[in-house]
């Protein structure tokens, strides 16, 4: 076994990419496993195939989905700005189990300040999920020029170009190579160089590369000389920029590639991509559905007089899946629905056999969501079964099926997906976050609590998982992890109505009764609508002696309720107590003869009515 190994190794995202360290460490240790032990390898293919493109020949891949053998142009599905994390998630367990198996290693880390988001991501997650025993990270300063000798002349930077792509590695195309180009002495060849860096960054979800490396290609670019290159950047750029939340920047990339081209197509891709950030723009007062529908009109208008049927239907259905997403966001899923269908239809009678398969399942999973928004559950389920025997190697949609199935009662089954996910994937909070509340439900208090804490590791910003892992955490006794809990979602999301409900139980359950009414009467400001928080406060009301207080609050609680909802015979309990204690007795019973009709069996309820 070795022990205290040292390695030195360069973060600057101008030599490979997005993941230069993350690649050069991999390039270290993967080799290694291969030979000894290359189970975990397969396990986390996906993951090292992304941050070492250059080991994909060693590294078979295991789990793909069916856009990866397909064209790149049918490749739909832009990867979401998390996909990152999951990557550096993957990376950090299979670092975990290989140097547990070495020994120790101290990576010191050159060029930090260049390094690319990404690559800081990795490192962050490297230095919270490895035990300091196995792994450090430094990094350090060069002392000194940064690299000997003179300037490379012109020529010299397009040799050197020239002299890494004949190696025939990807990782230099990720930095090198477009840098050279960009400072040789063939423009074209520069933003060549870029657009296939681009388009591979944006692949595995590194949207910072391809926001820097788009924006520097489209000074090189030419619309007139190579219509493609230039175009091809100007996509990749905003596309990037939105998912960043860089609408404005995005915006400003699309106005000028208006100028630039007259392509029907382009325009309408450039509409297209307008509405949907006008729709999805990460300020909510900015989000202007109206507009949205005027640029996706534009895309739609365009694409329905393009020649060939099959471009048609590809485009065409794009902009109409896009109308039909604002639609949905209008309050109209109907509407959604018959323009999804439209799409379909089109798909079906216009792009025969396997023809763009990617664009057919998505189009049949938007289909599924808004069946489930219309209440028409066996339709979405049927879909969903439809998507996933489509790809079944995608894992998001089995997260889609098994929440359906969850709240169609079929637990095992959904259990059953969101396992699958975890399987097929890369490590990503939301199955283990759903798995617990099927645990929770089951009364699997420990396992639910333990997916939880699995779920924060993966993503400590996940904040859903805050105020459910509080609430178990308080109905365990455990009183100041739960309030811990609390504190950390509440650090993220300060506004959270839910959250400030749970401290208010867990200060009940603590015996802090002014801290408790203090939470709750923050959930009610923040939320006047969430029965829980009136109902509990009411509860308090009650156990601290303010008996017209817990009426008022008990009431407001049942107005919010639905008579068929499974907390309703216990509200309806609590308030004929309290109104019983306030001398109330006749609307007591009434009370407690509603509760003893929704809840038949309920001894408590039962004893009550009888004395």
């Amino acid at each position: 076994m070795n022990r205290d190994r040292v390695v030195r190794i360069s973060a600057d995202r101008r030599l490979r990419g997005p993941y230069t360290a993350g690649s050069a460490l991999l390039h270290m240790l993967v080799p290694e496993a291969l030979e000894a032990w290359p189970g975990p390898v397969a396990e986390h293919d996906i993951e090292i195939r992304a941050v070492a493109p250059d080991l994909r020949d060693r590294v078979h891949a295991r789990r793909q989905p069916i856009s990866a053998h397909r064209p790149r142009a049918e490749r739909i599905l832009v990867p979401a700005p998390r996909r990152t994390l999951r990557i550096a998630n993957g990376i950090a367990e299979f670092v975990r189990d290989h140097l547990s198996r070495t020994g120790p290693l101290t990576v010191e880390l050159l060029d930090y300040a260049e390094a690319d988001p990404a690559d800081r991501e990795l490192v962050a997650v490297l230095c919270r999920r490895v035990p300091r025993e196995l792994l450090t990270m430094d990094t350090l300063r060069r002392t000194g020029a940064r690299r000997g000798g003179p300037e490379p002349t012109p020529a010299g930077h397009d040799l050197r170009a020239d002299e890494l792509v004949a190696q025939g590695l990807i990782g230099p195309r990720l930095g090198a190579v477009p840098r050279h180009r960009e400072c040789g002495t063939d423009p074209r060849r520069a933003a060549e160089a870029y657009h296939f860096a681009t388009q591979w960054c944006l692949e595995q979800g590194c949207h910072h590369a391809v926001a820097e490396l788009g924006l520097r290609g489209l000074t090189l670019a030419d619309p007139d000389a190579a219509p493609e290159t230039w175009w091809g950047l100007v996509h990749d750029t905003a596309i990037a920029l939105g998912a960043l939340g860089r609408e404005d920047e995005a915006e400003q990339v699309l106005m000028e590639a208006r100028v630039q081209t007259t392509s029907p197509l382009w325009h309408s891709t450039i509409a297209y991509t307008l509405a949907m950030h006008t729709t999805r723009h990460h300020d909510p007062a900015r989000r202007d559905l109206d507009a949205a529908l005027g640029w996706v009109n534009t895309g739609i208008a365009l694409c329905g007089l393009l020649p060939d049927r099959a471009e048609r239907a590809v485009k065409l259905g794009f902009d109409l899946n896009g109308r039909a997403l604002i639609e949905a966001r209008r309050g109209h899923p109907d509407r959604a629905l018959r323009l999804v269908q439209e799409a379909i239809d089109m798909a079906d009678r216009d792009l025969p056999g396997d023809v763009q398969p990617v664009h057919k399942m998505v189009l049949r999973a938007n289909r599924a969501q808004l069946y489930e928004m219309l209440g028409q559950t066996a339709d979405a389920l049927r879909e969903w079964d439809a998507v996933i025997a489509a790809d079944p190697a995608y894992p998001d949609y089995y997260i889609d099926r098994g929440n359906l199935l969850y709240k169609l009662g079929r637990v095992g089954a959904a259990v059953a997906d969101y396992e699958t996910a975890m399987e097929t994937g890369l490590p990503f909070p939301e199955p283990y976050f759903n798995r617990s509340q099927a645990r929770f439900a089951a009364g699997d208090l420990t396992g639910a609590l333990a997916d939880l804490d699995h779920a924060l590791e993966l993503d400590p910003a996940f904040a859903d998982a805050y105020p459910n892992r509080a609430g178990i955490l308080a109905a365990l006794d455990r009183y100041e992890e739960a309030r811990a809990a609390c504190d950390a979602g509440l650090a993220l999301t300060p506004d959270d109505p839910y959250l400030r409900c749970v401290l208010g139980q867990v200060e009940t359950a603590a015996g802090h009764h002014d801290r408790a009414r203090d939470a709750f009467d923050r959930a009610i400001a923040l939320d006047a609508s969430m029965a829980t928080a009136w109902a509990c406060r009411g509860e308090l009301a009650f156990t601290t002696g303010d008996l017209s207080g817990a009426v008022q609050d008990l009431s407001r609680a049942l107005e919010l309720t639905d008579e068929a909802a499974a907390e309703t015979p216990a509200l309806l309990f609590n308030r004929a107590m309290a109104l019983r204690a306030t001398g109330r007795e006749n609307e007591a019973l009434a009370d407690l003869e509603r509760a003893g009709k929704l809840a038949p069996g309920d001894e408590e309820i039962q004893r009550e009515l009888t004395r």
